[in-house]
């Protein structure tokens, strides 16, 4: 199943994307078959558990069967909005997790690779998180050194604190694509990776959350970014130097992980700060993430000013 939040007019709310790009709206449909799930958003859906996610698939199936049709709003009414448009948390990321990354970035800096031995793990503020087709606004003012990330995020569906590592994927609702955008230039002058990280609209999400039952092997999907067309990065997620399970129970360990929460898990080769120039991102750059099985992200640079 593919998970989206959405606006239509000016009612917001959550449910299925169907294959035409319509969707059936949870709570709605819910109510018309009798049944009912939260009106809270997704977040409050994945909360709910196993029954909500049991009602959502016997939902999806009268759909398909051509029931529930006022319970479905069309494509051309839907925008598509971050799939947690306000997580209760800030966004978990893995840092320095794809072999050539990591050799990539030391290339550039003129040093010799080494690759990390644990996790490294930093967060970006819920004021980060947008949207599919949402606008990151620009200020050179603030950073000359935009740079992208394609990332495949995780969606935790069961809460946990110390899980092992063999019963880690139980945790799991779902996966999205998430492009973590960066201030290189300031990741440099404090020396740490927050605030480069940490810049409001800085973290794209979407366009939907897929369950993981339906992805039957997430080592092969496959991560791409495009810049107005020209592909930089292109990588699998089973070249992670830290595998999902082995992020997530690093990330428990002592510390509860909860419905809801995101953990996005490091970006393959290609960044615009390794290349040779580096190629950074500009106002009218279109920045497109792609993973295999889940979907498009794109994100349209703008200046300051320019948002409207």
């Amino acid at each position: 199943m593919r998970f989206v939040s959405y606006a239509r007019g000016e009612t917001a709310s959550y449910g299925l994307l169907l294959e035409d790009g319509a969707v059936l709206d949870l709570p709605l449909a819910a109510g018309l078959a009798g049944g009912a799930l939260p009106t809270n958003g997704l977040s409050g859906f994945i909360t709910a558990g196993a029954p909500a996610l049991e009602q959502a698939r016997n939902l999806e199936q009268t759909a398909a069967a051509g029931g529930l049709r006022s319970a479905i709003a069309p494509a051309s009414e839907v925008r598509l909005l971050a799939p947690i448009p306000r997580p209760t948390k800030n966004v978990f990321c893995v840092g320095r997790n794809y072999r050539e990354h990591v050799a990539e970035g030391h290339r550039a800096a003129g040093t010799a690779t080494k690759l990390p031995e644990f996790p490294q793990f930093f967060t970006k503020p819920p004021t980060t998180v947008i949207g599919p087709d949402d606008v990151f606004v620009h200020d050179p003012a603030v950073t000359s050194r935009l740079d992208y990330e394609v990332e495949l995020a995780l969606i935790i569906g069961t809460a946990g604190r110390d899980i092992p590592r063999e019963r880690a994927m139980e945790h799991v609702f779902g996966f999205t694509v998430l492009n973590d955008i960066t201030g290189r230039d300031l990741q440099r002058r404090h020396e740490q990776w927050f605030k480069g990280k940490g810049l409001d609209r800085s973290c794209p999400m979407g366009p939907c959350v897929v369950s993981r039952d339906a992805i039957a092997d997430v080592g092969a999907l496959e991560l791409r970014l495009q810049v107005n067309g020209e592909q930089r990065q292109h990588g699998r997620v089973s070249q992670m130097i830290f595998a999902l399970p082995d992020i997530l129970a690093s990330l428990s360990a002592g510390m509860t992980l909860e419905p809801g929460d995101i953990i996005a898990t490091g970006t393959p080769e290609g960044v615009g700060y390794a290349m040779d120039p580096p190629h950074y991102l500009t106002a009218g750059d279109v920045v497109e993430c792609e993973i295999s099985g889940i979907g498009m992200l794109r994100t349209r640079i703008v200046a300051k000013g320019d948002a409207a």
